[in-house]
């Protein structure tokens, strides 16, 4: 049984990884792969890559386009504070720092700001379940 909070996340419907990378062997790749294995739409952040996987990328959260998205949260925590605050001008409500990603100053002002966050937790590949092998759908 998956904790309510992680229910609550991905019933959001529309995903964006923050961290996306195009390197297989990253978890930034790892996380956005997992979410086309299970169907769900999904973006990636990154501020020098256009396209991961097939899938579009935006330089910041803020130009993602269309309804705020929950988002995984896939980079250094050194990078956390700049992303809460991203998150928060972008609209979005939820977050989820991927083990290693979290930094506690910025989960804090993430919950501040009224963002549901889970961190400290498991991470998405777990929660959802991830095979490394295989085509993409």
């Amino acid at each position: 049984m998956r904790p309510a909070a992680i229910d609550r996340f991905l019933a959001v419907g529309a995903f964006a990884v923050v961290g996306a990378s195009a390197d297989r062997s990253k978890y930034g790749n790892k996380v956005l792969r997992c979410y086309r294995q299970h169907g769900l739409p999904v973006v990636g952040v990154h501020p020098k890559l256009a396209e991961v996987e097939g899938v579009p990328c935006h330089a910041r959260l803020t130009s993602v386009p269309g309804p705020p998205r929950a988002v995984s949260v896939v980079a250094p925590p050194a990078a956390a504070a700049g992303i809460v605050a991203n998150a928060i001008a972008a609209g979005c409500r939820h977050l989820w720092f991927q083990p290693g990603a979290e930094d506690a100053a910025a989960v804090a002002a993430a919950r501040q700001a009224g963002l549901e966050v889970i961190a400290g937790g498991p991470c998405l590949l777990v929660a959802l379940g991830f095979r490394d092998e295989g085509a993409l759908p």
